[in-house]
């Protein structure tokens, strides 16, 4: 059996949009050349997400701007789990993708 990818986004004391898209770059391994952008995470998700869990951490630390910015995220996380779904009941080497946020 595969072993699962679990991915770990650690918000605790995320101040900045910049800070907020270097964690994720940092965490998902995103190339150095990730464009710290809704975009560019939206199509590196697709291209480059090797992981099939995703934690994120520390969400309720950051501050309401943040916090509003980060909900355009999640609805491509909820996007990319829908797209997983679809593809992983058709080729068995996708596996489906999950998100879970902590406080």
């Amino acid at each position: 059996m595969e072993e699962k990818k679990t991915i770990t986004l650690d918000l605790t004391d995320c101040k900045s949009l910049g800070e907020l898209h270097e964690r994720i770059r940092i965490a998902f391994d995103f190339p150095e050349w990730y464009g710290a952008n809704l975009s560019a995470f939206d199509d590196l998700m697709s291209t480059e997400c090797d992981g099939n869990e995703l934690i994120v951490k520390g969400y309720n630390s950051m501050n309401e701007d943040l916090k509003e910015y980060f909900s355009k995220l999640i609805i491509i996380l909820d996007k990319f789990v829908e797209e997983r779904e679809h593809y992983s009941s058709l080729y068995n080497h996708i596996k489906p993708f999950s998100y879970r946020i902590e406080s």
